[in-house]
């Protein structure tokens, strides 16, 4: 059976990049009916914190990516000792204090076979070791600051009684029968070390596939600053997990026929580990930014709802007693101009606020003091309505622009900018409506008696 695993330290938040290894990972075991295994990796004592493993598995479950097996590396401390000092006893191992350390061959060469980079060989004499990968070309790391030494004998066990990572990765990869370790490619110098600890445990290594990079607009390694940001960010700025979801698989796949959106289900039947590319992939903000607005124009204007509120009650415009109706009404107003759900709140906030503030090359342009008489008049057609619905409010507009001899463009603008502070919204009698009677009078009202 197909088996892979996901191995995240829980020594900071799921980022993008660690969510793409999880992601292809999890595509590659369902299109072939495998198994899907998260293992936290928490040997280390120090940096290891459970908020770091609570937001872990959060942000697994809200990508969609969930496991069929859950394990923790610190509840297998005795297991990995077990093995360490099995092979000191059989000495091919050393103790150096309290440290057990496996002795590496001298002009041994190290070969396997990466699925998706073809054949990858190493020497132990003439080991190239990656100090800082900065660049990436189209087939494998290009580091850019390299050393050329003899690969070191490895320490198995420390000192405080820890498994290194490469060993207690070993030993796990081997014992949970993992078939496929599919991983970023900046672990490919860590894989002739684990090759020779394989060997002398006597397991037969698994096969490896290294995925390419992500990188930023200048090819370099994505950084922090440059958008690698944890998942849970992404989250709180209002993305879709689908949406990530369908960005990631793109950074360094393909579903074919230049189709940009694919959903889970359909990108399992078409992903085959072979079309991974090799060249690193390039993040775009804005790339991200533009397939969440596409998710967010195709969701029912309920469900959208549904992921609004929370921001709404974050930002403190709704309570407990939400009008739901007519919050969907103003969702559905709303959801072709939003890149993310924090847009919406950026949209409507002069619905939900008493006062809104107008910029004054705005009120200049559009409020001046020769409309203070339209705005008047309209204020008083409005004000007489006994229904107040975007079909009343446009009929009393358009009576009132016919009185005066006037263009509805001519007030069409102002009468935005003075309800919303915007020049430009949805529909004019679909915004009253949603302010409704009261707001939408006071705001024409005071418009210009604020002025005075």
């Amino acid at each position: 059976m197909v088996k892979v695993r996901f191995a995240p330290s829980p020594t900071g938040y799921l980022h993008i990049g660690g969510a793409r290894t999880a992601l292809f990972n999890w595509m590659y075991a369902k299109s072939q009916g495998g198994q899907f295994i998260l293992r936290i990796e928490d040997t280390d004592r120090v940096r290891s914190k459970k908020e770091f493993v609570d937001e872990i598995l959060d942000s697994m479950n809200w990508l969609g990516l969930s496991w069929d097996e859950l394990y923790y590396q610190s509840d297998r401390f005795d297991l990995y000792r077990s093995y360490a000092q099995k092979l000191l006893e059989e000495g091919k191992a050393y103790a150096e204090g309290e440290a057990i350390v496996l002795e590496t061959p001298d002009n041994k060469e190290i070969k396997f076979f990466d699925l998706i980079r073809g054949e990858i060989k190493f020497n132990t004499s003439t080991f190239i070791e990656s100090k800082t990968i900065r660049k990436v070309d189209a087939s494998v790391s290009t580091p850019s600051e390299d050393a050329l030494v003899t690969l070191k004998d490895q320490v198995l066990i420390k000192s405080d009684g820890s498994p290194t990572y490469s060993f207690a990765c070993v030993v796990d990869d081997a014992l949970m029968e993992i078939s496929h370790v599919i991983r970023g490619e900046d672990h490919i110098s860590n894989t002739p070390k684990q090759i020779l600890m394989y060997e002398v445990l006597g397991f037969k290594p698994p096969k490896f596939a290294h995925l390419p990079l992500i990188l930023d607009d200048e090819r370099a390694r994505l950084s922090k600053r440059a958008g690698a940001v944890a998942v849970t960010d992404y989250r709180r700025q209002g993305f879709l997990p689908e949406a990530i979801v369908n960005y990631l698989m793109l950074l360094g796949w393909s579903p074919g026929g230049n189709q940009e959106m694919v959903g889970l289900e359909e990108a399992v039947k078409k992903f085959s580990i072979k079309n991974i590319n090799k060249a690193g992939a390039a993040f775009s903000i804005d790339k991200l930014k533009w397939l969440n607005s596409q998710y967010i124009k195709q969701m029912p204007a309920d469900k959208l709802t549904q992921l609004l509120v929370p921001f709404l009650q974050e930002k403190g415009y709704v309570r407990g007693d939400v009008d739901v109706k007519k919050l969907e009404y103003i969702t559905e107003l709303f959801k072709g101009r939003m890149s993310t759900l924090v847009d919406f709140l950026d949209w409507t906030d002069f619905i939900f606020l008493d006062q809104i503030s107008m910029q004054q090359d705005l009120q200049e342009k559009f409020c001046s003091r020769e409309k203070e008489r339209e705005f008047k008049l309209l204020s008083e057609k409005l004000s007489q309505l006994t229904s107040f619905e975007a079909a009343s409010a446009e009929k009393a507009f358009r009576d009132l622009v016919q009185e005066l001899g006037i263009k509805a463009s001519d007030l069409v603008h102002p009468v935005r900018v003075a309800l919303t502070g915007r020049a430009v919204g949805p529909g004019l009698f679909e915004t009253m409506a949603v302010l409704g009677k009261e707001k939408t009078v006071k705001r024409l009202t005071e418009t210009f008696t604020a002025r005075k």
